[in-house]
């Protein structure tokens, strides 16, 4: 086993001194302790330490089998655990470390990570918005104003409604108003389906609220231009609670770990560990199952009793007014199988997707169903799908109360690596990953446990999205059966069994009769887990103007799956504006063959021999983009084209070709690079000739590593279309070592493009566009390498490394 070093030999004697050596854990009967014990504390008289005068300590505490592990999780919630090589990762005070060593745990402390979360915040340079140091999470006040905007820019889709009070306002002492943002065109009559989505009721998960806005924020700005946007708000209703602790919040953005609120009455009026756990205070099986402590100090404190916290009241009773009751008083009732809504607590850190039960093995009544949608989310997100009870117990939670009490189909999702997780990360990985999760959500929510298991329908075209009266067009579109996360178990799959689509009335509506149009196999036999389908759209009897197309499939089990559409315009040849031009090289001037992108509705072609495109489309305000055939040039868009009726207007594309900015293939030294050891240029292995980066030359990567290369200053004004080309060989052990891929506009705020991990021997080509560079005079890239305590393997090599951009510059070197 490798040797673990626990602390410096001076905070070794430190706890020697007053506790005696360390132990392996004894057996869990021995060592468990009662939650009204109280904790060790630590002497008075111990020698000062550089660790010991922070208030939190970042541990690793190792365990054998669960019984070990749930041991402590009772009344410390761990921030990972880590099952496979047996610890668990906790924040403690230096009387909890005293706690777990004297239960006979062997600890290791995270020095560096306890060092970053005693750090204060401070501004970056010009920051003047955001919590401090971290400039993409909006400050309480600031998500409130952006939710108030919202509703100001959008009246039709957006309320913004108080449904309770903080502690501390209803106290008197400031605090917040709960507040519930509630998204769905009010235009159209309901009732329509509801997903709840809340976030941020542990104070310190930075990522949560911020993604839960964001999701706001892309809905009501892709309203009436994107398909599935559009009928998702006008079907469906969307209820977000962006801050559900606003009052811990506040104390988080200073930078203390603070997870529950800040209720004065539990622990010490002016402690950081006052308050309770407010998901461990919902009423349903509250305090039942050894999942909560009933200690004031402890981070898992329920409270006094349940839902004795005014959040957790707000968020019950507004829950239980936008849900039906589905199901029964027992534990054992299900919720029927067509039960409606969708309820998801946004939670961080740990990368999964949680279901219930937490307070029991015993699956759930509706558990294989949540199961099978789970894994559809965690598709999506990529995080490990798993019932609540599967790290340790858990009691008075939110997903346990909303599926308990009403039957409603209920969600954890634990977002990125990090309670203060990096923008970069957050903006590059967490976000899209997760809104592409939340987006399904929103579709499935009519009827979660049946669609869950069916098909998706993706790429749904149309020859051409404006047609003239009587015109026929061809819709296409992919249907796939594959789409699950199986980390965690196999999901079972089935063949395509049929297709269908719908002009403007969607196949649940009951007021109108939904006419289903069957779709054909494109290979002309439905027998396979993914299909292309096919159908001809005859827009004879269609009204002049804007028609939604609703496509569904159906696997050979009888499982529908969700809904996707497009949108299908019937035009006035005579009267609708026509956008056209022509796409030439700038090099050659010849012609190009390009696919011509008009807003995100309208598509042409460029012919290959003339370059010339012409197509009709909708009075409005378009970005228009010529993507060419010809990879070595590239694309091009012209921004805010206007088109109005009886116009023709023209849109022509000089496209010029790609040139390197940077090229490195590692054979004339460091040509600039910033390298933190041990990054070196090494001769053990090469993509080409007989050089390469690698980030542990002579060896495997050791324990700890935080390391990048990051390369000099790059000019890319003129350039667009940028992209970052390397060779690698990423060797880590999966799921815990990465080789992070990152670019920076400025050398200060950096972006994540890519992540990889797990074993590799072979070298791996790649090439990732990089649009945050377009035009920016001083940027870079950066190849960050993180490990973890345990396990090493060989690292990363890198090879034939280079920037390429498009601009007028190419021109000159091409000739």
């Amino acid at each position: 086993m490798k040797q673990r070093t626990l602390f410096p030999l001076l905070f070794l004697t430190l706890f020697a001194l007053g506790l005696g050596v360390l132990l392996r854990p004894a057996a869990a009967s021995e060592t468990a302790v009662p939650q009204s014990a109280a904790p060790v504390l630590m002497p008075d008289d111990l020698p000062d330490n550089p660790f010991y005068q922070f208030d939190l300590l970042v541990v690793r505490v190792f365990y054998n089998g669960r019984a070990e592990l749930e041991a402590f999780t009772s009344w410390i919630e761990p921030w990972e655990v880590v099952s496979e090589k047996g610890y668990a990762v906790v924040g403690v005070d230096a009387a909890g470390y005293a706690r777990l060593q004297a239960m006979g745990y062997e600890l290791e402390l995270d020095e560096a990570m306890t060092l970053q979360v005693n750090q204060p915040l401070v501004n970056l340079p010009g920051q003047t918005e955001g919590i401090p140091g971290y400039a993409c999470y909006r400050t309480v006040e600031e998500t409130f104003a952006t939710a108030q905007q919202i509703v100001a820019d959008y009246p039709q889709l957006a309320t913004w409604t108080d449904v309770g009070d903080s502690w501390e306002k209803s106290q008197g002492l400031g605090g917040y108003d709960m507040m519930v943002l509630r998204l769905t065109n009010s235009a159209l009559p309901g009732p329509k389906p509801v997903l709840f989505v809340m976030s941020a009721i542990h104070a310190r998960e930075y990522t949560t609220a911020e993604l839960t806005t964001r999701f706001a924020e892309y809905l009501v700005q892709n309203y009436d231009s994107d398909p599935d946007v559009t009928w998702l708000l006008d079907y469906h209703e969307i209820h977000l609670l962006l801050q559900s602790n606003p009052d811990g919040r506040k104390q988080a953005e200073t930078g203390i770990s603070w997870r529950k609120n800040t209720n004065q009455n539990y622990c010490s009026p002016t402690s950081n560990y006052r308050g309770a756990d407010l998901n461990r205070n919902f009423q349903f099986q509250w305090g039942c199952c050894g999942g909560s402590s009933g200690s004031q100090c402890s981070e898992t404190y329920r409270g006094p009793y349940a839902a004795s916290e005014p959040e957790v009241q707000a968020v019950q009773n507004y829950v239980m007014s936008i849900f039906p009751d589905q199901r029964g008083t027992s534990l054992t009732d299900p919720a029927p199988a067509d039960a409606t809504g969708i309820f998801l607590d946004i939670h961080s850190y740990s990368q999964l997707v949680l279901w219930p039960w937490g307070f029991t093995s015993t699956v759930a009544p509706n558990g294989p169903a949540m199961q099978t949608l789970g894994r559809k989310f965690a598709y999506f997100n990529g995080y490990e799908p798993d019932q609540a009870i599967g790290l340790y117990p858990t009691d008075g939670t939110t997903d346990d109360f909303a599926y308990g009490e009403l039957g409603v189909a209920a969600y954890t999702f634990e977002l990125g690596t990090n309670f203060f997780q990096d923008c970069g990360t957050f903006e590059g990985t967490i976000l899209p990953d997760n809104l592409e999760a939340l987006l399904y959500a929103a579709k499935s929510v009519r009827t979660p446990y049946l669609t869950g298991g069916g098909p998706d329908v993706l790429n749904v075209q149309l020859s051409s999205a404006a047609v003239a009266p009587g015109d026929s067009v061809t819709l296409t579109a992919s249907v796939n059966d594959t789409r699950y996360n199986n980390q965690n178990g196999t999901e079972p799959t089935q063949p395509i069994a049929a297709a269908e689509y719908y002009i403007d009335v969607p196949p649940w509506i009951t007021m109108t009769t939904p006419i289903p149009y069957p779709m054909s196999a494109s290979d002309g036999t439905f027998n396979a887990t993914i299909e292309g389908v096919t159908a001809t759209i005859d827009t004879t009897g269609l009204s002049n103007g804007r028609h939604t197309i609703f496509v569904r499939g159906q696997d050979s089990g009888g499982s529908w799956g969700v809904v996707s559409a497009a949108f299908l315009f019937v035009v006035d040849p005579a009267v609708a504006p026509t956008i056209s031009g022509q796409v030439v090289a700038a090099d050659t001037g010849q012609p190009l063959e390009a696919t011509i992108h008009i807003g995100s509705l309208f598509q042409a072609a460029a012919d290959a021999g003339t370059g010339l495109y012409e197509t009709q489309v909708v009075s409005g305000t378009y970005d228009v983009t010529a993507v060419p055939t010809n990879s070595t040039y590239g694309s091009s868009t012209l921004f805010d084209v206007v088109a109005h009726d009886y116009q023709t207007v023209q849109a022509d594309f000089l496209l010029y070709p790609y040139c390197e900015v940077l090229g490195d293939d590692v054979e004339s030294g460091n040509i600039g690079w910033t390298a933190q050891s041990p990054w070196a240029i090494t001769t053990e292995m090469s993509h080409s000739a007989t050089h390469s980066w690698t980030d542990s030359p002579g060896g495997n990567y050791g324990d700890n590593r935080d390391i990048t290369l990051t390369s000099p200053v790059l000019d890319f004004t003129g350039y667009s279309d940028v992209h970052l080309n390397f060779w690698q060989i990423c060797d880590t052990e999966s799921g815990y070592d990465y080789c992070t891929v990152e670019v920076s506009p400025d050398g200060a705020s950096w972006t994540t493009l890519a992540s990889y991990d797990g074993p590799h021997s072979v070298w791996q080509q790649v090439s990732l566009p990089a649009p945050q560079l377009d035009n920016q005079p001083a940027a870079r890239v950066r190849f960050h390498f993180t490990s973890d305590v345990y396990v090493t393997d060989d690292g990363w090599h890198l090879d034939d490394i280079s920037l390429t951009g498009a601009g007028a510059d190419c021109v000159q070197i091409v000739a």
